[in-house]
C-alpha cells in the first residue's frame, strides 16, 4: 500500500508539473540545498555529516503536493523520501488553517502523520501547528509554535528572521522539546531564480529534552525555482 502511495503521488506532481495543464494555473517550486547536517525537530540525523537535500511543491487553489529527500554525502545514500499532502485555506480576513499528511519513507522503515495548524496573517505570523503519528511511533504527538517576519533589504534582497518552540508527547517524556532561531538571506537572481544561505540554531528548552538533545547550529545554501 505505501508503495502505490508514493507512485500515486508521485505521478501526481509530474501530471501536475506538465505543461499540457498550465492553464488551470499550476504553481510551485523545485529545490535543491546543500546543509552542513540533518537537523529535524532539534535532533542532528546525519552524525554532523553534510548532506544535500532537495524536493518540489505543486499547488492548485489550497492543495499542494510535495516530495522530499535527504541524502547522505558521507554515506553516498539517499536514506530519506517524504511525500506531503496539505490542504490550506482562510476561515477569516486574517486566520489560516492548514490540514495534510506527511509519509516518512525511511529505507523500509515507513511512517505517517496527520497535522493540523492554524495562522494569523498579521504582525510576526504567529503559526501553532500540531502534528500525530498514526504508524510506527504510534501515539507520538509533536507540537510547534513558530513566529517569522521578513525585511526587504534591496530590490532583489530580503532577510527573514524566525522563532520556534515545541513539545513533545511521546514514549520518553511529555515535556517542551525544543527551541529554534534561522536567519535567511533570500537574493533573486531572476523572477524565477533565487539563492538563500541561512542558518538554524536549536536548544533543548527542558530537562527531559536535554536528556536526548544537543546544542545544534546548522547552515544551508538553497537554489530554488519557482514556475
Amino acid at each position: 500500500m505505501k508503495v502505490l502511495t508514493h507512485a500515486l503521488i508521485a505521478l501526481a506532481l509530474l501530471i501536475m508539473a506538465t505543461p499540457a495543464i498550465a492553464t488551470i494555473e499550476v504553481e510551485g517550486d523545485a529545490y535543491i540545498n546543500y546543509s552542513s547536517m540533518y537537523l529535524w525537530r532539534g535532533f542532528d540525523l546525519s552524525n554532523a555529516d553534510s548532506v544535500v537535500q532537495g524536493g518540489m511543491d505543486v499547488s492548485f487553489k489550497g492543495l499542494t503536493l510535495s516530495y522530499w529527500s535527504n541524502y547522505q554525502i558521507e554515506d553516498t545514500e539517499m536514506d530519506e523520501t517524504d511525500f506531503v499532502i496539505d490542504y490550506s485555506f482562510t476561515v477569516a480576513d486574517i486566520v489560516g488553517i492548514s490540514v495534510g499528511h506527511i509519509l516518512y519513507s525511511l529505507n523500509g522503515d515507513d511512517t505517517g502523520e496527520v497535522y493540523a495548524g492554524v495562522s494569523l496573517d498579521t504582525i510576526l505570523a504567529p503559526t501553532l501547528t500540531v502534528y500525530y503519528d498514526y504508524d510506527q511511533f504510534d501515539g507520538d504527538a509533536f507540537t510547534t509554535f513558530s513566529i517569522g517576519h521578513s525585511f526587504d533589504l534591496a530590490e532583489n534582497l530580503s532577510l527573514s528572521l524566525g522563532a520556534l518552540a515545541s513539545y513533545a508527547d511521546n514514549d520518553d517524556y511529555s515535556d517542551l522539546h525544543n527551541a529554534e532561531f534561522s536567519a535567511a538571506l533570500d537574493y533573486a537572481v531572476t523572477e524565477q531564480i533565487s539563492i538563500t544561505p541561512s542558518i538554524i540554531a536549536s536548544t533543548p528548552i527542558s530537562n527531559d529534552a536535554e536528556d536526548v538533545l544537543d546544542d545544534e547550529v546548522m547552515g544551508s545554501l538553497a537554489l530554488t525555482i519557482t514556475f
